[in-house]
């Protein structure tokens, strides 16, 4: 499994706007293939927002990079600063801890 961990800050809209778009493409998420889980974040202190992707595989996490719903997120002037970071789940520990 492949954990992808996108952060950004918002320039432009508060975080009850964000939350609206937010509930609006939650299920277009949901339809991703091979998208496990994705857990959505909001430090509003820190102006820092973003998710947790859990992927069933990395090609799956490369597609939605390469996906115009990926590409529409990076592009989007309200999220600035942003970043994509993809990690490998350890399995063993993972299963121990509750994931997988």
């Amino acid at each position: 499994m492949h954990v992808l961990i996108v952060n950004f800050n918002l320039q432009g809209i508060d975080r009850s706007q964000y939350e609206e778009v937010c509930n609006e493409v939650a299920p277009a998420f949901g339809e991703l293939p091979g998208l496990i889980s994705k857990q959505w974040l909001a430090d509003e202190d820190g102006n820092t927002y973003g998710g947790g992707y859990r992927w069933r595989d990395r090609q799956a996490m490369l597609d939605y990079k390469a996906s115009e719903m990926f590409s529409g997120l990076s592009s989007n002037p309200a999220f600035t600063n942003l970043t994509a970071t993809d990690f490998e789940l350890l399995d063993g520990p993972s299963k121990v801890t509750g994931i997988g």
